[in-house]
């Protein structure tokens, strides 16, 4: 077996693990509007994931615009519920991008590990709490949007592996975007920038993002299904929604004039990000 086979092996283990332990929690799963729309927001944001958007910040937008998911548990909701879609994303960019096994293997572990901390305190934050870490989390993807649509993203070199100091520093940098994402920071676009400034080839970024959060996820989300952190029905919806998305995005569409739509998330991560921090405002005053 190829290195790539067992990391793909060890993701479907992963990911059957999650699956098979959160659908015994969901046999009560009560079928209302909500699953319905978390269908429809896993399959549109999902399907714009595949193709290097990023799906928190939206779905947080359509959380809040419709009321579908109380602030306190949207990063619970956000991590459980886009779960294995990130899992298909990831077993086809690993499958056909190339990257150094250990390489590869290390940023993964690094992500991971900073998820299973962070998950561990999020997953015990109050409302206005997490609307604080939201709101601030979502500027900084707000910040990093911005930096790619006026600077492009990073040219790397054709390196397809990190060692010494610089595999060290994209290990800390991957624990730390592991633990932002618990706060609904998408790991996707800050990955790619520090992976490229590492020197890499910026194509490398996909498996090493797509592999992160595939990892991180189902390992992070677990710890929100077991103190029931998050909205099962719309996290469910997500799920149903976003893995055919996935799908479609990788192997039919597989490239879009993506420059509206990223300026229209970043728009909306805005005013999401606004609207949080003046909410958790709010609360503080009365």
């Amino acid at each position: 077996m190829t290195p790539a086979t067992v990391l793909l092996a060890a993701l479907a283990l992963v990911a059957a693990t999650f699956a098979v332990g959160w659908g015994i929690r969901l046999r009560r799963l009560r079928r209302d509007g909500a699953l319905g729309w978390g269908i429809v927001i896993g399959a549109v944001t999902n399907f714009f994931d595949t193709l290097g958007i990023g799906s928190f910040a939206p779905t947080t937008a359509a959380f809040r615009a419709l009321s579908l998911v109380s602030d306190r548990i949207i990063p619970g909701t956000l991590n459980v519920g886009h779960a294995l879609p990130s899992v298909a994303q990831a077993l086809v960019f690993i499958a056909i991008v190339e990257v150094e096994p250990w390489t590869l293997a290390s940023m993964i572990v690094a992500a991971v590990a900073g998820a299973w901390l962070g998950a561990g305190v999020v997953a015990g934050w109050d409302r206005r709490r997490v609307q604080i870490g939201m709101g601030l989390a979502l500027l900084a993807a707000a910040a990093l949007m911005l930096r790619q649509q006026v600077a492009g993203t990073p040219a790397g070199a054709e390196a397809v592996s990190l060692a010494g100091v610089w595999l060290a520093l994209g290990l800390a940098g991957n624990f730390v975007l592991g633990a932002l994402m618990m706060v609904g920071v998408g790991l996707y676009a800050p990955c790619m920038i520090l992976v490229t400034l590492l020197g890499m080839n910026a194509k490398a970024a996909f498996p090493v993002m797509m592999g992160s959060c595939a990892f991180l996820m189902p390992v992070a989300g677990w710890r929100f299904v077991v103190r029931d952190a998050y909205a099962p029905a719309v996290a469910f919806g997500l799920t149903v929604g976003g893995i055919p998305a996935v799908l479609v995005a990788a192997f039919v569409v597989r490239a879009l004039p993506l420059e509206a739509v990223r300026t229209l998330v970043l728009c909306v991560t805005v005013y999401t990000a606004l609207t949080m921090l003046l909410a958790a405002r709010r609360r503080a005053e009365r």
